[in-house]
């Protein structure tokens, strides 16, 4: 009777564990190293592309899920696996696999980012 419900709870417990521990490298980089946040987010996102051209980022994806692929190395899963699915049909297939895998998270960002610039007033930081 349970046992959906129980299952469910699992896989958001191991979604919270990966995207935990991805955050958390993520805050130790931060924290023991000068590195800028914008080359923190391109080694993650180039993280993703690599463990993925080697094979292994899909393990952790069909452990964690959402815990994998929503934090920025998931994107560079996706463009690498898109890229390798493309590549089957040559090398404008590669980039276009890359391009069409992430088309969606892509449209979305610039249309939201769009609306948000309609309804609010960018204002500067004051230090």
């Amino acid at each position: 009777m349970f046992e959906p419900y129980i299952s469910i709870l699992g896989n958001f417990a191991k979604a919270f564990a990966v995207g935990g521990l991805i955050c958390m490298i993520a805050q130790i980089v931060i924290n023991y190293t000068d590195l800028t946040a914008g080359k923190i987010l391109v080694l993650f996102m180039l993280s993703g592309v690599v463990l993925q051209g080697l094979g292994l980022y899909q393990y952790l994806v069909d452990f964690g899920g959402a815990g994998a692929t929503v934090p920025i190395s998931g994107f560079g899963y996706l463009l690498a696996n898109g890229a390798m699915k493309g590549a089957q049909k040559g090398f404008f297939g590669a980039v276009t696999g890359a391009l069409s895998a992430a088309s969606a998270g892509i449209s979305a960002a610039v249309i939201f980012s769009f609306l948000m610039a309609l309804i609010f007033k960018s204002k500067s930081k004051k230090n």
